[in-house]
């Protein structure tokens, strides 16, 4: 009865909290942060640790998986350098700069406890970007770098911080050993998610039951991660490459009803995880300060801020390398892809929010070594990466929305371009479609004629809407019905395959595919599945 007290009290908190973060219009990430680190310090409330085993099983899988299935598997090819040059570049030489100032602010420190300090507190955090970015009017393209680095760069981060933990406990390490080990770990990380998305989409297609489809698109994350740990592989982006593949078929996989059911489901449980975890997030320090020695918590939190501001500067200055030094080098980049406004630049430069990667890879370092003696400078590196998480999520999170408005950042115009486009071709798919089911003997003539004024005039103004009357015979009403499904269906498989060719992104496809499947409830076939 206490943990499920502690639980509904963490929820209630997540609610209030998050509908002030709305009134104030400030992500509520941030206020969940501050809410949590006001209530740990409150007397007479308890103490709630954060288990890392919790939030790496628990939490990350399906928040993960949610934030791949959602980024446009078309945008994150074209952005694949970029997005590479962050999660796998800005890591390693994050973590290179942070072990060197923390091997020279830290006296007694070792080489290996430095650079696992360095890897815990190197990467953004993908629940962060997600949460926070999307709420912001930020442009596409940086939504996309941001989120496709925060996904891929927590594997670059932990296969560092298992070799970096590993030396530090044996006392031995190899260069080649590592990198075999971060290879084979992304590898075989990648195609565990494949295999587990081909495994969830077969498993969807063999039922109709929309509420065991829903179960198998939240078991399916669980079961990716938990392979990926069982064979030491990256469990990262097994959840990652999985929820990318699954995203690829699930507009024909499951009914439209299902797929309305799902999205309210899964929102809820996003919703709810970040909330939970960002609040215990803040609840961490009245734990870390009891754990941290007499005298030594002023020095450490003091050493943390150093270290935050290293990473804060190593990406500032990075990110502009990056995005200058390749289009200088080669004629041919510059042409493909230009340069992009400085404003882009520097608030790509500036997101670089940690969260609870960061502290769940800080907590689950061991307590001993092979020779039992206790792990060195466990407190401090994790106090040091909660300094980390307050610092970027905190001031640079509460730092962007007047940020954007100084830099006048606007959104592009290429999602309407692209909707303007998909709802052209689908309703013509649609008028083709009625043409070729003439002279069917189901078909009745009023329906074909009142369904082709309607793709007319969506055709020429790209709106448009169709009513049904109440007082037809059942037989019309269900011949109508079929007409529908069948309109309905051309229209989602061209919607599809201008995805699949590149020509819309997946959130246009998001976008109309919803609009779709509300329109095929209004006429009673939601649950009917696209059968191609």
């Amino acid at each position: 009865m206490h943990q499920l007290e502690i639980v509904i009290l963490l929820l209630a908190a997540v609610l209030a909290l998050t509908t002030v973060a709305h009134k104030i219009l400030i992500p509520y990430p941030i206020l969940l942060v501050i809410g949590g680190l006001i209530l740990g310090v409150l007397p007479g409330l308890p103490t709630v640790t954060l288990s890392p085993d919790l939030v790496f099983l628990v939490f990350l899988p399906p928040i993960l998986w949610a934030a791949a299935y959602f980024t446009s598997l078309r945008e994150f090819r074209q952005n694949l350098r970029p997005i590479s040059l962050l999660a796998v570049g800005l890591v390693l030489v994050t973590t290179a700069a942070v072990a060197a100032v923390a091997y020279a602010v830290l006296p007694g420190i070792g080489w290996a406890e430095a650079i696992a300090l360095g890897a815990i507190i190197s990467p953004p955090d993908a629940v962060s970007a997600t949460a926070i970015g999307k709420r912001l009017r930020i442009p596409r393209r940086v939504v996309t770098i941001l989120e496709g680095e925060s996904l891929v760069n927590d594997a670059t981060a932990l296969v560092l911080y298992r070799v970096a933990v590993g030396a530090a406990v044996t006392g031995t390490f190899t260069v080649g050993g590592a990198i075999l080990e971060f290879v084979l770990a992304a590898v075989v990380g990648v195609a565990i998610g494949i295999g587990v998305g081909m495994l969830t989409r077969w498993a969807l297609c063999a039922t109709s039951d929309g509420l065991i489809q829903i179960g198998i698109t939240l078991l399916a994350p669980y079961i990716a991660w938990v392979l990926g740990e069982s064979v030491h592989a990256s469990a990262v982006l097994a959840c990652v490459a999985g929820g990318l593949h699954i995203r690829q078929y699930f507009s024909s996989a499951v009914a439209p009803a299902t797929r309305i059911q799902a999205r309210a489901v899964w929102d809820l449980l996003i919703f709810i995880l970040n909330g939970v975890i960002f609040i215990l997030i803040g609840l961490q320090l009245g734990a870390l300060r009891a754990a941290m020695p007499s005298g030594s918590f002023g020095p450490v939190l003091l050493a943390g801020a150093v270290l935050s501001l290293v990473a804060i500067v190593v990406r500032l200055l990075w990110v502009p390398l990056v995005a200058t030094l390749p289009r200088w080098l080669s004629a041919a980049l510059r042409a493909r892809d230009p340069m992009p406004p400085w404003s882009h630049i520097f608030l790509t430069s500036w997101t670089g929010m940690r969260g609870i990667v960061t502290l769940a890879a800080a907590l689950a370092l061991p307590l001993t070594t092979a020779t039992g003696a206790p792990f060195p400078f466990r407190a401090e590196i994790i106090v040091i990466s909660f300094v980390v998480i307050l610092a970027t999520l905190v001031v640079q999170g509460l730092s962007l929305p007047p940020l954007i408005r100084f830099l006048r950042v606007e959104e592009g115009r290429g999602f309407e371009d692209e909707e303007r486009l998909a709802r052209e071709h689908a309703a013509t798919a649609a008028l083709t479609r009625l043409d070729q089911l003439v002279g069917e003997d189901w078909l009745k003539v009023e329906h074909v004629e009142r369904l082709r004024v309607q793709y007319g005039r969506q055709v020429e103004r790209f709106a448009g809407s169709a009513v049904v009357n109440g007082d037809v015979s059942r037989e019309s009403a269900e011949a109508f019905q079929r007409l529908r499904h069948e309109t309905l269906t051309a229209e989602r498989m061209a919607l599809i395959g201008l995805r699949n060719d590149g020509t819309i992104s997946d959130d246009v496809l998001h976008h109309l595919e919803h609009e779709l499947d509300v329109e095929a409830l209004r006429h009673g076939i939601g649950e009917r599945r696209v059968m191609r």
